[in-house]
């Protein structure tokens, strides 16, 4: 059992795609999905005055449809993807979502008001003391770029935000040239759904009550709209299909993926869907066979590659895993999840030869996303072995930083000073790091020990135990 849920792990892994437990909620990491958001929310989010790329989006995997917002934080089920029949569905959603952090709306909850504002757990799944107790298998296995995040859905907005929300989820829409029938439709979907089954509320309609005249009011705008019978183009409704597929290979059971995507359907979204079900149950040569297929149909896909060599790669042939990482990066250098799939590769030959690339990668990966906690343990990992111990110190300094492990990061950056020469690049980089983890005299006695001028503040790392509540 324990082999088998570490599996799935070390699967989602993989493309990027992590996960943790926290409340029987699950946060996801995947290039591909994430790609998917951003193209699709970002334009949103411009139309709304916001600043997208600000706007930290977390995929949380869960199968009900659902999505929350609140400051500058959005959560979206998977099941919001796997339940919508077309991405303006999905944008429809996102789009209300938009206007409730664009609004500033604040949530109602049965508890205190004061609850409602109280920050949430949230967790990284690569445990930085597992590292430190010297297991950084623990981490790799699970690929830790992930975070955990518990969710409430007990928050509810209020009838005229709601209202004043759905208007404004037009108005974006419509100055990006985007239809909002998709959210009547997805409105629709879930009030028939629940007539249907008889089941408990839905979660995202009890946090967004969804009153009869402020249907009414949606669909006499939405019909006014110059673009209500825009439609999404053939290639997006199969973009959309293919990662369903994903999603559904991988948070699905194995052999419930393989009744809904039976070898008599050879469409590619079924072939993608068996290549992680064949991978998740051990059966690699079927899950190559079915990926080395949409690799001959479709060379130029990254993601492709990419599960190809993590398939590889989690079964012990790293050294073949390296040319599908590599091509994947070839074929999306912008992704810096892709490029740290490589560099672990890379760093797991044990061949100190490769590390300078492995570095190389590494470096590029947290020059996007410099946030990245694994991907500074793996540079500590590459450099210590080069033997480049204060270099590894400081990586390790940034990775504990991230983790939100201050003090260990300070104690890890102290080393790293002590053997980097002064005025260097890397020595303030220690430096800052020690400032921002220390108390106020011990920082202002260090500050003046430099010599320079004081430091800027250093960006505070991305919270690692905490985000405001989710505002449905």
């Amino acid at each position: 059992m324990f082999q088998a849920v570490r599996k799935i792990l070390a699967a989602f892994a993989a493309l990027g795609l992590v996960l943790g437990q926290a409340q029987a909620q699950t946060l996801l990491r995947d290039a591909e999905i994430e790609n998917w958001i951003k193209d699709h929310a970002f334009p949103i989010f411009r139309a709304a005055g916001l600043p997208a790329e600000s706007i930290n989006i977390y995929l949380i995997g869960d199968p009900t449809p659902n999505a929350f917002a609140g400051g500058l934080n959005m959560g979206i089920h998977t099941g919001l993807f796997t339940t919508a029949d077309t991405p303006n569905q999905i944008e429809g959603v996102i789009a209300h979502e938009a206007a409730h952090i664009a609004g500033g709306h604040t949530a109602r909850s049965d508890e205190a008001l004061a609850a409602a504002s109280r920050p949430m757990l949230l967790s990284l799944v690569l445990a930085a003391g597992a590292i430190a107790a010297g297991a950084p298998e623990a981490g790799i296995g699970i690929l830790g770029l992930g975070q955990n995040i518990g969710i409430k859905t007990a928050l509810r907005y209020s009838r005229g935000q709601e209202a004043a929300s759905d208007q404004a989820a037009i108005t974006y829409l419509d100055r990006i040239g985007r239809s909002s029938k998709g959210l009547i439709d997805f409105f629709s979907k879930l009030r028939n759904y629940q007539v249907l089954t008889s089941r408990r509320i839905n979660p995202y309609l009890q946090s967004h009550p969804l009153a009869n005249e402020r249907m009414t009011a949606l669909i006499e705008r939405a019909e006014a709209s110059p673009y209500y019978h825009v439609e999404d183009s053939p290639e997006e409704i199969e973009r959309l299909k293919m990662i369903q597929a994903k999603i559904n290979g991988f948070l699905q059971e194995t052999n419930v993926t393989l009744r809904q995507y039976p070898l008599s359907d050879q469409s590619d979204p079924a072939r993608y869907a068996r290549a992680v079900a064949y991978y998740r149950g051990s059966e690699i040569d079927k899950a190559l066979k079915e990926i080395d297929h949409l690799i001959e149909k479709r060379p130029d896909n990254p993601y492709f590659h990419e599960l190809k060599g993590q398939m590889l790669f989690e079964f012990g042939r790293v050294t073949e895993s390296i040319a599908p990482h590599a091509r994947s990066v070839e074929l999306a250098p912008a992704e810096p999840l892709l490029r740290i799939n490589l560099a672990r590769a890379l760093i797991a030959t044990e061949d100190p030869a490769r590390y300078p690339e492995a570095i190389d990668e590494l470096k590029a990966a947290l020059a996007l996303e410099r946030d990245n906690a694994f991907a500074w343990f793996e540079l500590a990992r590459a450099y210590g072995g080069l033997g480049q111990e204060s270099l590894a110190y400081l990586a390790t300094a940034e990775s504990r930083y991230h983790l939100g492990a201050k003090a260990e990061a300070n104690q890890f950056a102290r080393r790293a000073r002590a053997g980097l020469e002064k005025g260097t690049p890397e020595w303030r980089q220690a430096t800052d790091i020690i400032l921002a983890t220390q108390d106020e005299d011990g920082a202002r006695g260090l500050d003046a020990e430099t010599d320079d001028a004081p430091h800027p503040e250093r960006t505070p790392p991305r919270p690692q135990g905490e985000v405001p509540d989710p505002q449905g």
